[in-house]
């Protein structure tokens, strides 16, 4: 029995979009699927399914941080039956290329985490995204136009450093935006045995300390949401 998701087994899709932000998935919704009813409200954490191009497609809301996606992500794979998810959400650059409103794919997630060295006793994992989304995501979204970055980007436990500049470090290594929930999204598609994926819109640079406004990060990343969707569904 799923304790935060107050739904019926078969009122979840087995392709599922994640995003932070439960408003955001209110806005995909009613959007971009049709025919969408709402299938939880626990904690106003809102979850969706409906149609999209014919295919059923969810959407769950599913808070910031680490903690707070292994509820969902956890729920969701193990009582609901999800097979592909992906996370859409937005980050924080830390490359100087790499501007406000590009799109991210993330291909592994670093992270300063301790959720996976309590996970794997101290060993080091390296959680990476499905290959096959990965591929099937960057192929869509230049077909789109698009012209998203691919490489590591790097999952946080805190929004708030004492250190302002630590994200520097990050970016000699070659890491390109700062988020929160990706390294755990895809420990938990591996241990499951699914497929998950993470494209992430850029809502602010700690190089340039350019920042889009909370309504924009809610109803403007449509690019994002259009990519995710059609690979989601994609066979």
């Amino acid at each position: 029995m799923s304790v935060h998701i107050d739904a019926k087994a078969e009122d979840v899709a087995e392709l599922v979009l994640l995003t932070g932000d439960p408003l955001r998935a209110q806005f995909i919704a009613e959007n971009f699927l049709s025919d969408a009813l709402r299938y939880n409200s626990v904690r106003n954490m809102y979850g969706y399914t409906g149609l999209y191009k014919g295919r059923r497609v969810s959407v769950q809301g599913t808070g910031m941080g680490t903690p707070s996606i292994s509820i969902y992500a956890n729920e969701l794979f193990r009582d609901f039956g999800v097979k592909r998810a992906i996370r859409t959400g937005t980050a924080g650059s830390i490359q100087p290329n790499i501007c406000v409103r590009d799109l991210v794919f993330a291909m592994t997630a670093s992270s300063d985490s301790g959720t996976n060295g309590m996970r794997f006793g101290g060993r080091h994992y390296a959680p990476a995204a499905s290959f096959r989304l990965l591929d099937t995501a960057y192929r869509i979204a230049c077909s789109l136009g698009l012209s998203p970055f691919v490489g590591p980007v790097v999952t946080t436990d805190r929004f708030y450093r004492d250190d302002p500049d630590e994200w520097k470090l990050w970016a000699k290594y070659g890491c390109l935006a700062i988020e929160m929930e990706c390294a755990e999204l895809y420990t938990l598609a591996a241990k499951y045995g699914r497929e998950a994926l993470t494209i992430l819109t850029i809502s602010d640079s700690l190089v340039s300390h350019e920042e889009t406004n909370a309504y924009e990060r809610q109803v403007s990343f449509t690019h994002m949401m259009e990519v995710a969707l059609e690979t989601v569904i994609s066979e």
